[in-house]
C-alpha cells in the first residue's frame, strides 16, 4: 500500500498524490528486520535527514530513490551503522543496532559502499575471503565452513573462474561482482547496496541487477540506494521515494511510480507506460515543446 506524505511538514497530502498506508511487513506477516525511528542525520551543522521513520519489509528488495543530495545514501549508512544518528534510532532484527557489537551486526548485515577501495595488489579469492571476517575467532581463525562459505559466493556471482586474479585487472561489471561475492561470503539474510551500479555501462549494470534479483528470490532482503528510476521500478518489490530528507512515497513500484511524483520529487514531466518486457512502470520523459522560430 503507498504512503505519500508531505515532504515539508509530515502531512497526509490528497488523493491525487496517494493514500496513507500502515507499517511495511513481509512475507506472511513477518517482522521488518530492519527499522529506522525517527532518524536525524547530519554532518556537522547541515541536516540531511528529518525525523525519518521506515520499515523495510522482510523478504523484500526495497530500492530507496530521489533527487540527488535527499539523503539515501546518508539514509543507507545509518542503516548500516557507519553513521551515528544525531536523533533516532536504527532496530535491527528488534535490537537497538548501536548496542550491537560490531561482529555481531556484521554477521547479520553486510553492506556494499558506493566505490570501496581496493586493495592494492589483491586477488579475487583473497578479497573475498575478507567476507569471513565476522565469522572468525582468535582461535579459530579460517575453517571448513569459511572455505566453503567463499566458494559459495564465488559460484553464486560465477567469478570462481577469476579466483587467482588481481582485482584491479578486472572490468567495472567483474570487480563489482567481486564486491558482492565478499559481501555474499558474509552469510547474512540482509544485504545493503549504495548505487551497485554507477559508473557501469548498461550491459554490465543489468548483469549486476540480475544477480541482485535472483539473490532475492533465493530468500535475501535487499536495500538498495539506485538513481535509475526504470531499474528501480523493475526490480524492487518495495520502492521509498526521498525529497529533502524525508519520506514522500513508499509501497510497490506500481503505485509509487506515477506521472505526478516523478514530477513532484524529480521535477521531470514524463509519462508512464508499462515497460514492454516486464510491464512494471517505465518514465519516459517528455519533450520540451518547440523553441521559438529565431527572427
Amino acid at each position: 500500500m503507498t504512503r505519500w506524505t508531505g515532504a515539508t511538514n509530515g502531512t497526509t497530502r490528497g488523493a491525487t498524490t496517494g493514500t496513507t498506508t500502515g507499517t511495511a511487513t513481509g512475507p506472511a506477516g513477518r517482522a521488518a528486520p530492519l527499522v529506522a525511528e525517527r532518524l536525524t542525520l547530519a554532518y556537522d551543522d547541515r541536516v540531511v535527514v528529518h525525523d525519518l521513520t521506515l520499515e523495510v519489509p522482510a523478504g523484500s528488495f526495497t530500492v530507496v530513490i530521489g533527487p540527488n543530495g535527499c539523503g539515501k545514501s546518508t539514509l543507507l549508512r545509518a542503516l548500516a551503522r557507519t553513521l551515528r544518528p544525531r536523533d533516532g534510532h536504527v532496530l535491527l532484527h528488534g535490537r537497538p543496532i548501536a548496542e550491537q557489537r560490531p561482529k555481531e551486526v556484521a554477521r547479520r548485515l553486510a553492506l556494499l559502499p558506493q566505490s570501496p577501495v581496493t586493495p592494492e595488489a589483491i586477488t579475487v579469492a583473497d578479497l573475498v575471503a575478507r567476507g569471513r571476517y565476522p565469522h572468525q575467532r582468535v582461535l579459530r581463525p579460517w575453517s571448513t565452513a569459511d572455505a566453503a562459505a567463499v566458494g559459495a559466493a564465488m559460484a553464486a556471482t560465477e567469478v570462481a573462474d577469476l579466483a587467482e586474479r588481481p582485482v584491479a585487472e578486472l572490468s567495472g561489471g567483474q570487480r563489482q561482482r567481486v564486491w558482492l561475492a565478499m559481501a555474499l561470503a558474509q552469510e547474512t539474510d540482509l544485504l545493503l547496496l549504495d548505487e551497485p551500479t554507477t559508473y557501469l555501462d548498461i550491459a554490465h549494470a543489468v548483469e549486476v541487477m540480475e544477480l541482485l534479483a535472483r539473490l532475492h528470490e533465493e530468500g535475501r532482503t535487499l536495500v538498495a540506494v539506485l538513481h535509475d528510476l526504470n531499474q528501480a521500478a523493475r526490480y524492487a518489490t518495495h520502492l521509498v521515494a526521498l525529497r529533502d530528507g524525508r519520506v514522500v512515497a513508499q509501497g510497490p513500484p506500481a503505485e509509487v511510480v506515477t506521472e505526478a511524483l516523478v514530477e513532484d520529487v524529480f521535477g521531470l514531466p514524463c509519462r508512464v507506460v508499462p515497460d514492454p518486457e516486464t510491464g512494471t512502470p517505465l518514465v519516459v520523459p517528455r519533450r520540451p515543446g518547440p523553441r521559438p522560430a529565431a527572427v
